[in-house]
């Protein structure tokens, strides 16, 4: 390919850039280990859900499932974060999946031998969360070790589409084998899937810290880094404008029945738009190589996010209203590319696995109290003025916080300054 071919190519493109697939053979079987493990975790989280539900008979109690996952993921993601930055990345990898596959194996064998427990499922639960926090830290710092700066936003947008295809396929798939073949069906493909996971991080090369004489890696220093880095600080304020003041799902109930006269599956539609646009985000990526500016890419997305949400709380068309979602769920996944991206490229090797610690207590946190928000003001208002105004407000509060965030704005990939 010739020099002036080159530009040409890139220009044209628009789907996903699959060259760190192309150039890393470790990459891509990391690739497709979590393709597949991603999921099965989707079947067994759906699985549950379900059989909690066949023993309790209580809505309630299925929406502990989410509490006994939060609640761990919180805590010990910090400290995931810190040991990754301690550890060989590998290794801890190895051990956050063998342990979420020996979980998950647990469960298809008290389903099989008929050990139908409520505590059981909640215990589950909260261990396969712990996992989690250990293994997702050391997984995503592991990137730029194995890919060159300039691969990495293309690389986020593959690992994008890999987390939005299980959120999808996974639940869908589970409902099906559980109708067909039991729960211990179901858990035992979830166990099963985690190997190609495991075989993936088995041929990764050691990653120890870079700076193996450091004194162990410390979550108050991590966070301490992080307060002196304005840049990689507002990639998380930024983000919490959109989870916390346009954050509509825990309505989609109650506006599935009152905006557009439908049910439950109404409600299905409502939750499968916004992970259909974030799809397509990944998938349809491309265009992205030509942006320099990532922080103010980032805004941009966010100001989408709340303005499609707005679009949404004034829709009563339900088609309409799916594509204002979607839209929303495709700014939400461009938003998060740009700033995988900038923590991994703007941030030192030995701060990576603390500052995606930081990430999954944002992103895990951040929802659930824009959950709480949404109910809050729809209570106390009308569902209506709780989605809409906070779509305003989202768009309101990101316009102020760029024009106090000047060097975020001129952030470039081409410089990155944390």
């Amino acid at each position: 390919m010739t020099g002036v071919e080159a530009p040409q190519e890139e220009k044209r493109r628009i789907f996903a850039d699959l060259t760190p697939l192309r150039t890393s053979a470790d990459y891509r079987r990391l690739w497709f280990g979590n393709t597949v493990s991603w999921v099965g975790q989707g079947m067994t989280t759906l699985a549950i859900s379900l059989q909690v539900y066949d023993i309790t008979g209580s809505a309630f109690s299925v929406g502990l499932v989410g509490l006994f996952s939060l609640v761990p993921l919180v805590v010990f993601g910090l400290y995931g974060g810190a040991i990754a930055d301690t550890v060989d990345r590998r290794t801890l990898g190895l051990v956050g999946a063998t342990g979420a596959a020996a979980l998950s194996a647990a469960l298809a064998t008290a389903a099989f031998a008929g050990f139908h427990r409520v505590w059981f499922l909640y215990a589950i639960v909260a261990l396969q969360a712990v996992c989690g926090a250990l293994n997702a830290p050391a997984r995503s710092a592991m990137i730029p070790r194995l890919l060159p700066p300039e691969q990495l936003r293309a690389a986020n947008a593959l690992n994008s589409v890999v987390m939005t295809f299980g959120t999808l396929v996974g639940p869908s798939l589970g409902g099906v084998v559980v109708g067909f073949a039991g729960y211990q069906t179901a858990y035992t493909i979830d166990a099963l899937a985690f190997f190609a996971s495991l075989y993936a991080m088995w041929r990764l090369p050691s990653m120890p810290p870079e700076h193996s004489g450091a004194k162990r890696a410390s979550v108050l220093d991590g966070l301490r880094f992080l307060g002196t880095r304005p840049n990689l600080r507002a990639t998380f304020v930024s983000d919490l404008f959109a989870m916390i003041l346009a954050q509509p799902k825990a309505l989609f109930p109650a506006v599935a029945v009152l905006w557009f006269g439908g049910d439950a599956k109404t409600t299905g539609l409502l939750v499968a738009a916004p992970a259909f646009g974030a799809l397509l985000g990944g998938v349809v990526s491309g265009w992205q190589n030509r942006i320099r500016r990532h922080g103010q890419a980032i805004l941009v997305s966010v100001a989408a996010w709340g303005l499609a949400i707005a679009a949404f709380g004034l829709s009563r068309n339900l088609w309409i209203g799916l594509l204002c979602l979607a839209v929303a769920g495709y700014a939400d996944t461009s938003s998060m590319i740009f700033r995988n991206t900038m923590m991994q490229v703007a941030a030192p090797d030995e701060m990576r696995g603390r500052l995606q610690g930081v990430f999954i207590v944002v992103v895990a946190g951040g929802p659930r109290l824009g959950d709480f928000v949404a109910g809050s003001v729809a209570d106390l208002t009308s569902p209506a003025l709780a989605v809409t105004g906070g779509g305003l407000a989202c768009v309101l509060g990101i316009g102020v916080f760029s024009l106090y965030a000047r060097g975020f704005r001129r952030y470039d990939a081409l410089d990155p300054q944390p």
